[in-house]
């Protein structure tokens, strides 16, 4: 097995939760899912926007929520078609729903449990 098989064999797969309150109903926050961001996810968005980590644009942050936001049952939780819809939400929500993303990865079922 090459060497990068075996870091494939070890990569950390966990979800993490991001609960949205700004887009719950009834005091129930929208419940989102996102995988580790890979550097294949960075990669595909630096091609469309240069310089992604560093100089970190709200398109970006719209963009890297479509690409890895994921509902309960690991479909993707938005398409382009909501990019205009996520464009027009509050900056302080998608800094932080973006900002949730490069979070630690935690134990979706032990955090369900707490």
């Amino acid at each position: 097995m090459s060497l990068g098989a075996q870091i494939a064999a070890r990569r950390n797969t966990q979800r993490r939760i991001i609960d949205v309150p700004e887009w719950g109903e009834d005091d129930v926050p929208l419940r989102l899912y996102c995988g580790p961001i890979t550097a294949g996810d960075i990669d595909k968005l630096q091609r469309k926007h240069k310089n992604f980590l560093n100089d970190m644009t709200i398109a970006g942050m719209v963009d890297l929520i479509i690409h890895k936001a994921e509902v309960e049952d690991g479909a993707k939780a938005f398409t382009l078609e909501d990019k205009p819809h996520l464009m027009r939400e509050p900056v302080a929500v998608i800094s932080d729903v973006a900002g949730q993303m490069f979070g630690e990865p935690v134990d979706v079922e032990q955090a369900e449990k707490n």
